[in-house]
């Protein structure tokens, strides 16, 4: 299991090859939990598809599933394969090219803000305490996860459920399926604050 979880760490796309008749194993979770926060890039692969004998039934509620399950990582690729017979191994390497290059996407700072200025318009952050939230700025500031700064009024007061909805947001307006999005919340530094302390 060390080495498992060893490799993980240090792999870039991590293929996830769960049993077709039995998927979704607490197991099975704990590890795409793992993949996800480690920051790697999932892809699912359905194995044993050569026993199911109702494959677009199966397929839908595996769709469903995945969805509910695994919401940080929503549009996850995710492919019917067998290991017995070779099925779909080409869909299965096709899968993890598209993945990592998502994994790898970058987004100019004009589009975000574009994105920010729209999404600010339609669903601004809420009033904690009675105070509005302040949302100023945003930039990606790395990828392998594509990671954001956002930078903001109170970071410690956002919301959790705000960071979610601008985070699938981002994965729907950019594209950006079946990864781990970051985003992590600043303060706008005051540039006459150390002056003004100086004075003093």
């Amino acid at each position: 299991m060390q080495d498992g979880l060893r490799a993980i760490r240090f792999a870039e796309i991590v293929i996830i090859v769960l049993d077709a008749t039995i998927p979704f194993e607490k197991q099975d979770l704990q590890i795409a939990d793992l993949i996800i926060r480690e920051g790697r890039a999932p892809v699912i692969a359905f194995n044993k598809w050569d026993l199911i004998d109702n494959p677009q039934e199966l397929l839908a509620e595996l769709r469903e599933k995945t969805t509910r399950l695994l919401p940080q990582v929503r549009g996850i690729q995710a492919v019917t394969v067998s290991a017995e017979t070779g099925r779909s191994l080409d869909k299965l390497m096709d899968a993890v090219i598209k993945t990592h290059k998502v994994w790898n996407s970058r987004v100019s700072t004009g589009k975000l803000n574009r994105w920010l200025e729209s999404i600010l318009a339609h669903h601004p952050p809420p009033a904690v305490a009675g105070r509005r939230l302040k949302v100023k700025y945003v930039t990606q500031a790395k990828t392998r996860p594509p990671g954001f700064v956002v930078q903001c009024s109170r970071p410690d007061a956002m919301p959790q459920s705000y960071v979610r909805y601008l985070s699938n947001s981002l994965r729907e307006a950019f594209d950006m399926p079946g990864v781990p999005i970051r985003i992590a919340l600043r303060t706008s530094d005051n540039p006459f604050a150390g002056r003004a302390n100086k004075r003093k």
